[in-house]
């Protein structure tokens, strides 16, 4: 009787040993079993869900992935995006990786200066439209996905960054106004070289937590305040658009937490650069919105470290 009980013994506490430990939840790899689950959220657009095989939370924060591509390519399952997509899902979180509507594909103006400005700005609602409804389909079903929808995270690249971080500040704008956001909310957004619309309307009501990636250099998406793809004022395309270090100085005025990172030499590759740092960006979203930490951070990126 004593052997026996001596053997359970040391079998359930092999078992506690290996499980993991909630308390590095969110902020670390601690799972190794995820799944992923692919739906049909409206007419031909898909997302990817990624979670814990057999979560035993009830409700987790879920994060949507947001691809860049310049709204003409790029996929929800690229190779960045599925990786990034996993790790995340391994760290505890809920994970939604979108297909947009590419408004731009096969156009000859593509989303440059050419393309005319009015446009631009209807591509860039238009991906928002399509987020929102992916967001009613999994708020819609959320016996199934088991979401905490107070703790939304929005994140994008590029494309995809314009598309986030429009959606989170421009909500109530003139040009926003009619887009369905309903009872949706979102915790916080983060942004690999995005870029708002219109500065104006971040504001007390409608400023949440941003994280941001940008390079100085980036020539498509200005980094501060300056024309999109810089084109003159004379351009079909011209639009002028407030970088990662604008709407970061705007959230300090407004006393809301920021992180932003700036690269001095760096070009539009901090788009694609951040879907390797999940530790940075685990951190970020774990202390500030899971936690609720006060946090104004400007720090100085290098794209080899």
């Amino acid at each position: 009787m004593l052997l026996r009980t001596l053997l359970f013994s040391c079998t359930f506490f092999v078992l506690i040993s290996c499980a993991p430990k909630d308390d590095n939840r969110y902020s670390e790899v601690i799972f190794k079993q995820i799944q992923k689950q692919t739906f049909i959220y409206t007419d031909t657009l898909k997302l990817d869900f990624y979670d814990i095989k057999n979560d035993p939370l009830d409700k987790r924060p879920l994060l949507i992935v947001v691809h860049g591509g310049g709204f003409s390519v790029g996929k929800r399952d690229n190779s960045t995006e599925v990786n990034f997509s996993r790790t995340m899902a391994k760290m505890g979180y809920a994970v939604a990786s979108l297909s947009y509507r590419l408004t731009r594909r096969g156009k000859a103006t593509g989303f440059g200066c050419d393309c005319p400005t009015q446009e631009k700005i209807k591509t860039i609602r238009m991906s928002g439209e399509d987020i929102l409804a992916a967001l009613h389909f999994i708020k819609n079903k959320n016996d199934q996905f088991r979401v905490d929808f107070d703790r939304v995270v929005l994140i994008g690249s590029s494309a995809g960054a314009e598309a986030v971080v429009n959606l989170a500040y421009m909500r109530g704008s003139d040009l926003y106004w009619d887009l369905n956001y309903g009872d949706l909310e979102f915790a916080g957004v983060i942004s690999f070289a995005g870029a708002l619309l219109e500065l104006d309307n971040l504001k007390a009501e409608n400023a949440i937590p941003g994280m941001f990636f940008h390079g100085i250099k980036d020539q498509l998406v200005p980094y501060d305040v300056a024309p999109h793809h810089y084109c003159p004022k004379d351009a079909p395309g011209y639009l002028k658009l407030y970088g990662s270090k604008a709407i970061a100085d705007k959230l300090r005025e407004l006393d809301m937490s920021y992180n932003l990172g700036t690269d001095p030499e760096g070009t539009h590759q901090w788009a694609g650069i951040p879907f390797s740092r999940t530790d940075t960006i685990a951190s970020f979203i774990n202390d500030v919105i899971i936690e609720g930490q006060f946090l104004q951070i400007n720090r100085t990126l290098k794209a080899t470290k």
